[in-house]
Order: structure tokens, then sequence, then C-alpha cells
């Protein structure tokens, strides 16, 4: 287990253990992979991160995180697996994210993307993430790189 401070100062946890927080988490992060590419989405107000979202009542985190894909970026899931699960302690409240790694089969046109400009391709991610202010606060703590090394680890790329 990981725990370090993420982008606000609240407190993170990270596990690659199965579900270590909740068996039904409210919340997904879907690290994507198109094309031996990045596949992210521009949040209109945040910037460059992977998809991700809200489970909606009677919905599965599984069923999310296919439906997140699809809705910020096209993004037909070919292949989902769960890497790991992260607690944020925020002032407020507690928030616990289920993180996948998926392939994606191929990029549908839509009608709207909902609160993204729809799906942005990436080679490589950039060295100075942390720092780069084309990137959202979601993709600037320890999540995105200690998943990166896990996926790469467990050779799900």
């Amino acid at each position: 287990m990981y725990t370090f401070y993420d982008y606000y100062h609240n407190e993170v946890q990270l596990s690659f253990l199965d579900h270590p927080f909740s068996k039904h988490p409210k919340h997904v992060l879907i690290i994507c992979l198109f094309d031996d590419a990045w596949l992210l989405t521009k949040h209109k107000n945040r910037g460059l991160e992977f998809p991700g979202g809200n489970v909606e009542d009677g919905e599965t985190a599984e069923e999310a995180a296919y439906r997140e894909v699809m809705e910020e970026t096209g993004g037909l899931v070919e292949q989902l697996t769960y890497v790991g699960q992260y607690k944020v302690s925020g002032k407020k409240r507690t928030i616990i994210k289920n993180v996948y790694v998926a392939r994606i089969e191929k990029l549908l046109d839509q009608d709207t993307y909902y609160e993204t400009d729809g799906p942005q391709i990436i080679r490589q991610l950039p060295k100075n993430l942390m720092s780069n202010k084309q990137y959202s606060f979601i993709m600037k703590d320890n999540i995105v790189p200690k998943c990166l090394v896990q996926i790469e680890k467990e050779g799900i790329r």
C-alpha cells in the first residue's frame, strides 16, 4: 500500500490488492491504450486526463468504466482489467475509486462527449506530467505513475 498526498493535499491510499477499501466503489479511473498510444480525454475545465467518473445507481464499477470511456472518448473497450483501488480522504468526504486499464478496439464518432472535448491520443506522456499545465489535477499525483508501473509489472500493457 502506498500513502501520499494529492494535488489538493488530501491523503491518498493506493493499493493493488483486490478491492481493499470497498467492494462497491462509487468512482472509476480508466487508463486507456489505443494503437500503442494513450487515449485520454480533454475535460473542458480540468485539462487532459484519462477517462473516469461516477458509478451510477444500479451500475457496477466495471459497467461505469465501459460507459465513461464511451461517453468521454467514443472508445469501444475490447478488454478491461482491474489494476487497483485508491481512497482519497478529503476535508469534506472520502472518495474510493477503482483503477482499470482498458484496451480500446476502436473510436466511434459521438454527437457529444459530455463534459469533455473528446478523445486525445498521446504517444508518450510528458516527463513533467506533475507540473504540465495542459493536464488535469487528476494526473498530478502519484496515482497515474504508480499504476503505470504496476501495469508494466503485471504485463498488462
